[in-house]
């Protein structure tokens, strides 16, 4: 059986996962299936270390292989910030996607437009043997001032994609399951996914 845990707590991040890997054969699995409520300092210095700490934990605690990302915004008038700091980028005590997309327009505030800016995501696949893979993505834009968009969660409806003309989120699923950092990163990791069970 093709048994994998989405290891995160992040529902919105679980949807896209979910979505992503629809189809494949596999049969996945949240924490909160397994009784699972751990929680992971991400306190790497890089995506890849933060996702494999996060994996690498999960997959030990359910004896389970585990899948699990880190992903970041990269803005460039801010120096690659908020990058890793991404969910604690803002000041503000149990900071809401709102409270975190206003104090990011106000650190951007006073800096002229274009703000071009990346999202980069890193997906760690672990076996509770300890043997971790990676694989990353990448999608590029720029932040705009108004928000846009009523689908995903985070610095999506801030985040818009010029080719398309629209924010990532005014991006239907199927649409963001194609072109988004993690769609990318999980599209490159399922090679990986498949070579473990050969």
């Amino acid at each position: 059986m093709r048994n994998i845990l989405v290891a995160t707590n992040n529902k919105g991040k679980i949807d896209e996962i979910k979505a992503l890997l629809d189809g494949l054969g596999l049969i996945l699995h949240t924490p909160a299936d397994l009784g699972l409520t751990l929680e992971v300092i991400e306190d790497g210095q890089t995506y890849a270390e933060n996702a494999a700490k996060k994996a690498a934990a999960f997959a030990q605690a359910s004896g389970m292989m585990a899948l699990s990302d880190d992903s970041g915004l990269e803005v460039d008038a801010l120096g690659g910030q908020p990058g890793l700091h991404s969910h604690r980028f803002c000041p503000i005590p149990n900071a809401t996607d709102a409270n975190r997309r206003k104090y990011l327009l106000e650190r951007l505030s006073d800096i002229p437009r274009p703000w071009t800016a990346r999202f980069k995501a890193t997906v760690a696949i672990a076996l509770p043997s300890g043997q971790v893979k990676l694989a990353t993505g990448q999608c590029d834009g720029e932040i705009i001032p108004d928000e846009r968009g009523t689908n995903g969660f985070g610095y999506d409806p801030i985040f818009f994609i010029p080719e398309l003309g629209r924010t990532m989120a005014e991006l239907g699923m199927d649409e963001k399951n194609r072109l988004s950092h993690r769609a990318r990163a999980i599209q490159n990791a399922i090679p990986i996914l498949y070579r473990v069970w050969d």
